[in-house]
C-alpha cells in the first residue's frame, strides 16, 4: 500500500481497495460491482469504502486549502475506518500501519512514531510530528491552523490540542493559530492545549489541566487554567522563574486565513 500511495494511482481508489480487503468484503464487493443484487444496507457499506462518497466536518470549513484537503481527505478516511477494524487493536501491525499512513498524510512525520487507536484530526496535512513521538488513545489533534510537535513528545489518552479558536461574542467567527509542543514535553491524560499556545521543551501539562498560555521549558503546569507550580528537578538553572513575565503569547502565532467572497455561510445555531 505504501508503494501504491507513493505512485500515480488515484488515492481514493487505493483507499477503497484497501478498505474492502480490511473488512473481508472482496468477493461480495466484486459481485456487487458486476451487477449482483444486494440489500440497501450492503450497498451503503460497499459505497462507504470510497472516501468520495463520504463527507467530513472539516469539508465545510471555508478557509481550508482545497487542493491540500482533496489529497488528505482519502487518507484521513482510511485512518478513521481502519480504527474501526479488529486489526486496529493489533499493536504490532497497527503502529506500523499508522506510521505508514502518517508519512503520506501529515505535513511531516518523523521516525519511530507510536500512534495508538482513536486519534482524530481536522485535516492531517497541517500536522508536523518529530521523531519518537507517542500519541495515545482518543487524542484529538486539531490542525485547522498549524500544529507542530517536536521530538520525543508524549500526548496521553484523551488529550486535546487545538489550533483554532472561536470569538467570545460571535461563536461562528474563527481564528486559526500555530500551536507548538516542543521537544520532550508531556501533555498528560485528559489535558487541553488551547490554540496558539507553546508548550515548552521538557515541560509537563498535568492531567485534566487546560493550558491557556505558554508553559515555559522544564516547568510543570497543572490546574484549570494551568499554572506553573514547580520546575522539574535538575533543571532549575535552565528554567525561567515561576513568576516570570507574561506568558500569553498566542497573538504572535495567529495565522492569516482567507475565505472566498462567495462562500455560503451556515450558522449551525439557526440565528438570524
Amino acid at each position: 500500500m505504501d508503494d501504491r500511495l507513493a505512485g500515480d494511482e488515484d488515492t481514493a481508489a487505493v483507499v477503497e481497495d484497501v478498505l474492502v480487503d480490511l473488512n473481508g468484503d472482496r468477493d461480495a464487493f466484486e459481485a456487487w460491482k458486476n451487477g449482483a443484487s444486494v440489500s440497501r444496507a450492503e450497498e451503503a457499506r460497499f459505497r462507504n469504502y470510497n472516501p468520495r462518497n463520504a463527507t467530513l466536518e472539516s469539508e465545510y470549513y471555508a478557509e481550508k486549502d482545497e487542493e491540500a484537503f482533496a489529497a488528505s481527505k482519502p487518507l484521513q478516511w482510511l485512518w478513521r475506518q481502519f480504527d474501526d477494524t479488529p486489526l486496529a487493536d493489533n499493536i504490532e501491525f497497527a503502529l506500523r500501519f499508522r506510521q505508514m499512513l502518517a508519512n503520506h498524510l501529515f505535513a511531516d512525520a518523523g521516525d519511530n512514531l507510536r500512534l495508538f487507536k482513536g486519534i482524530s484530526m481536522t485535516y492531517g496535512h497541517n500536522i508536523e510530528l518529530g521523531d519518537n513521538v507517542v500519541i495515545h488513545d482518543g487524542v484529538h489533534l486539531d490542525d485547522r491552523g498549524k500544529l507542530t510537535v517536536g521530538d520525543r513528545v508524549s500526548i496521553s489518552d484523551n488529550a486535546h490540542v487545538y489550533t483554532h479558536d472561536h470569538d467570545i461574542v460571535d461563536q461562528t467567527a474563527v481564528e486559526n493559530f500555530h500551536t507548538i509542543v516542543e521537544d520532550d514535553a508531556r501533555v498528560t491524560q485528559g489535558a487541553m492545549v488551547r490554540a496558539g499556545v507553546r508548550i515548552g521543551r521538557n515541560s509537563i501539562v498535568g492531567a485534566r489541566a487546560i493550558a491557556q498560555e505558554d508553559v515555559p521549558a522544564h516547568h510543570v503546569a497543572v490546574g484549570s487554567p494551568a499554572k506553573s507550580v514547580r520546575v522539574k528537578p535538575g533543571f532549575e538553572d535552565d528554567a525561567v522563574p515561576l513568576d516570570a513575565g507574561d506568558r500569553d503569547r498566542k497573538a504572535e502565532r495567529k495565522l492569516d486565513s482567507t475565505v472566498p467572497d462567495d462562500v455560503d455561510v451556515f450558522d449551525e445555531f439557526g440565528r438570524s
